[in-house]
């Protein structure tokens, strides 16, 4: 028997689950935030899980927020009252959902998030991993509530974090990850199986916001450090330093197995040179690889193809600030 479902979503993250339940259940109608300028040229755009819903043939709903805004919360609860869902899913939706919309369906509103709850609740979990040196991740299904990620979890399902993982890859894993496990959880929801347990009190942290001004490299700290700085920022903020007063973006990396000798006694953030298609570059612990990087109004290139044309100015020293 199909569920009667509304998805509330927006980024790409979303998108996956929202196709797993169009195969498989009922979905009623879809909200997703507003559309907003983007681009160069301001124009306004519709989410990916807009553009989804339409290619669907959804019906959609975009308020700008339920939260203090008494009218748009009462269209909002019409407009589900007409779709009458036996269960609303949200996934990366960006608005918080008032108590009303929390205890409307009869089984209750699922969360997909992108943790092993409770480590990283919050808004930036994937890239809060990748930053901390997490060696696992996963998605937690839980059952909603009126707090920051603090539901009861009815499934969750780890996944290991690959050494060269940023967090696009990670990002695509885990949207795939959670949109099978969402499918597990409302079968045993529908069949009466699902069992949900309360969150640990131990073990909670909180994964906040990304900000533009958290890309800039610090060559003094560790390599891993700047390693793990590297892969979290890809795709944004992109992890950033200058190289002769020019602006650089660092998009891949990788530890240096084999630093090579005297790396030591060289200042942090000077070029080491090639090994392989990994530039080496000191840090003030441990060597970096760098293996693709993009100057400013440039595509992305290389680390070879970045030293070569560096080899055509002068024969300076290379050292990243």
């Amino acid at each position: 028997m199909k569920l009667r479902v509304v998805f509330a979503g927006t980024p790409a993250f979303a998108v996956p689950a929202l196709s797993a339940l169009v195969a498989q259940h009922d979905v009623r109608g879809v909200m997703t935030q507003p559309d907003r300028p983007a681009g160069r040229g301001r124009q306004l755009t519709a989410s990916p899980v807009a553009e989804f819903a339409a290619s669907q043939a959804l019906p959609l709903m975009q308020p700008s927020k339920l939260r203090g805004d008494a009218d748009a919360l009462a269209a909002t609860l019409r407009q589900l009252a007409i779709w009458q869902p036996d269960v609303i899913v949200v996934v990366a939706y960006g608005l918080i959902l008032p108590r009303e919309l929390l205890q409307l369906p009869p089984l209750g509103c699922l969360n997909i998030h992108a943790s092993l709850l409770p480590r990283w609740r919050g808004a930036a979990p994937i890239q809060r991993a990748l930053q901390a040196g997490d060696a696992t991740t996963g998605v937690s299904i839980m059952q909603m509530d009126e707090g920051l990620d603090t539901g009861a979890v009815l499934a969750e399902s780890p996944l290991p974090i690959a050494a060269e993982d940023t967090a696009v890859t990670l990002h695509d894993r885990l949207a795939s990850l959670g949109a099978s496990l969402l499918l597990q959880v409302l079968e045993e929801l529908r069949t009466g199986r699902a069992a949900a347990r309360p969150q640990p009190v131990t073990g909670v942290s909180y994964a906040a916001k990304l900000a533009k001004s958290e890309a800039r490299i610090d060559w003094r700290g560790t390599a891993t450090q700047i390693d793990q700085q590297i892969r979290a920022f890809n795709p944004w903020p992109v992890a950033e330093t200058t190289l002769r007063g020019e602006s650089v973006k660092l998009l891949r990396s990788r530890l240096a197995q084999t630093p090579p000798a005297g790396a030591e006694a060289r200042a942090a953030g000077s070029v080491l040179g090639l090994r392989e298609d990994a530039m080496q570059v000191a840090c003030g612990q441990g060597v970096l690889e760098l293996l693709q990087l993009q100057r400013a109004g440039r595509r992305p290139v290389t680390a070879r193809e970045f030293l070569n044309a560096e080899r055509h100015s002068d024969a300076a020293p290379l050292v990243f600030e």
